[in-house]
């Protein structure tokens, strides 16, 4: 997993930039074991689908991908001062009324 440091006051904090996704594994010993069994016969792949097996485009995935590293700097690009700040104010906003329910 990686991570980043950031300056904390006098120390740093530790902050995780991205969980890798694991398929999930039964708690109960026993189903685990079967699973283990299963994926050392071959019977069950331990694996992520690709695209095409779930059923996508792999070109539309890249694509997809592709716009969404490039949306928020064209986005800021685009608005003027005053929409950027109303979108700011209006994150703000919302963000303090989540943290709000946790206290």
């Amino acid at each position: 997993m990686k991570s980043a440091a950031v300056e904390a006051g006098p120390g740093d904090c530790y902050i995780p930039i991205m969980a890798e996704k694991r398929p999930k594994r039964p708690r109960d010993p026993a189903q685990l074991a079967k699973l283990i069994v299963d994926i050392a016969t071959g019977e069950v792949e331990d694996r992520e689908p690709t695209p095409e097996e779930q059923g996508k485009n792999a070109a539309a995935v890249a694509l997809g991908r592709r716009g969404g590293l490039r949306g928020g700097k064209a986005r800021a690009q685009a608005l003027t001062p005053e929409q950027r700040r109303e979108a700011a104010k209006k994150a703000v906003a919302a963000r303090w009324r989540k943290s709000g329910d946790k206290a």
